[in-house]
């Protein structure tokens, strides 16, 4: 009976132990989201939300889709590695969204297509807590094709698909920070590559996504700013907002053989991402999230060139003509969170 009582004593004990450095680990990855402490640490975390949506009408008098369902998915992630004066920070954004409705056969339409990921590595200043070192690299791209269903024959043509387009970032400058809060990084010297294939480039005289006619690729060196922000009010509503700009030094007026100009362009205009993301916790698991995206960008040619009449590609659209410089992307799900 004795070496019972003992051995309970001694599992209770442990558990304490086991509980005591759990929540002094959830202490410290707290305290770090908020502050910049001089530690060794490893920090991480994400939220998964997914939802969604159905409807179904019979002999409804005021007309209406007979049924559709649509899914969507975001994941917003992160990965922190703390050491002393050096914080190397990873942040991973996935966006996904497919509709299905009846009077298009159900065949998926899709509503939203997003893969953004972004690496810091910073070293502190010296005279500062919060301004670092910084040198970052950034990807971003799509999951699958893309389709323009406003089109007749929208089937006949993508405007776009993974690695069409493709933007590869690089940057060096310096960053301030405060925790997983606010980050601002502003950086004179960065690089930026735009892939795409030449399917997509060799449609019109404009090429594609910036990329020039017949060619797959695009450089452009200039001045990137990123900032990030996150706030969490009454502990159930998180708001997170990102907003990067991007100037290019080499840009200039692009010209046709003939020496018209086809696209005007110059430093002052500048590429702007505008993003922000609201998230409403409901119960445990159910959450309603809002996301808008703001895009403008120069380089994707805006022009109407007319569907030919004749030949292989008779009244067939030009994949991605007629796509704006504005680009906005909103999405509304009410559905399951999942946090780690």
């Amino acid at each position: 009976m004795t070496k019972f009582f003992l051995s309970v004593t001694a599992l209770a004990l442990a558990a304490t132990s086991a509980n005591g450095q759990i929540k002094k680990v959830d202490d410290i990855k707290k305290s770090l989201e908020t502050t910049n402490k001089d530690t060794i640490a490893w920090v991480h975390g994400g939220v998964l939300n997914a939802g969604v949506n159905e409807g179904f009408l019979h002999n409804w008098a005021a007309g209406g889709e007979v049924a559709s369902l649509t899914v969507n998915g975001v994941f917003h992630g992160y990965l922190n590695r703390l050491h002393h004066r050096d914080i190397w920070s990873n942040n991973l954004d996935l966006n996904y969204g497919l509709n299905y409705a009846y009077s298009t056969g159900f065949l998926p339409h899709k509503t939203d297509d997003r893969i953004d990921f972004t690496s810091k590595y910073g070293i502190k200043y010296d005279s500062s807590k919060s301004i670092y070192f910084t040198g970052l690299f950034n990807f971003k791209s799509q999951f699958t094709q893309g389709y323009d269903y406003t089109r007749p024959n929208w089937d006949s043509a993508s405007v776009s698909k993974f690695f069409s387009p493709a933007y590869f970032t690089t940057a060096l400058g310096m960053e301030y920070r405060r925790g997983s809060d606010i980050s601002l990084f502003l950086s004179p010297l960065a690089g930026r590559l735009t892939v795409a294939s030449k399917f997509y480039t060799d449609q019109t005289p404009q090429g594609a996504f910036g990329v020039p006619y017949n060619k797959t690729a695009y450089y452009q060196f200039g001045a990137y700013f990123s900032g990030r922000y996150q706030a969490t009010f009454h502990k159930k509503v998180v708001y997170k907002a990102r907003l990067d700009l991007y100037s290019d030094y080499l840009a200039k007026d692009t010209k046709n053989d003939s020496g018209k100009v086809i696209k005007k362009d110059s430093p002052g205009n500048i590429s702007v991402l505008f993003d922000n993301f609201l998230a409403w916790k409901i119960s445990k698991y159910l959450n309603l999230t809002f996301g808008l995206t703001l895009a403008y960008d120069n380089n994707i040619p805006y022009v109407k060139v007319p569907t030919p009449t004749t030949g292989p590609n008779a009244n067939q659209e030009v994949p991605g003509n007629n796509i704006g410089w504005l680009q906005i992307s909103q999405v509304f799900t009410v559905g399951l969170e999942y946090k780690f």
